[in-house]
């Protein structure tokens, strides 16, 4: 039941994303929310078959320095354009 659950969260998180591509900070909490069903999935199964938790430290790292580049990306972001609406990029300014 606990992994119909997570895997509903990630589910949701992947859902969210491909509805809101507007905006750089509803984009980035989607994923981060993904990522949280996805360690609450992989957490469920470690502890209760393995008992790794080497892992899990991992992968949390994974996560931070994730969310950390996405911040960087958003604030180099608003610096440059003013905002964090995509449809304003133009790629063919480069």
């Amino acid at each position: 039941m606990m992994n119909f659950l997570f895997f509903f969260m990630f589910l949701n998180g992947i859902i969210m994303l491909l509805i809101n591509r507007k905006m750089l900070l509803i984009m980035l909490l989607s994923l981060e929310f993904s990522m949280l069903g996805l360690l609450l999935m992989l957490m469920n199964f470690l502890m209760m078959y393995l008992n790794e938790y080497y892992f899990l430290m991992i992968f949390m790292v994974f996560m931070v320095l994730g969310s950390v580049m996405g911040l960087l990306i958003m604030n180099l972001m608003i610096r440059f354009f003013g905002n964090d609406i995509f449809f304003i990029m133009n790629l063919l300014e480069c």
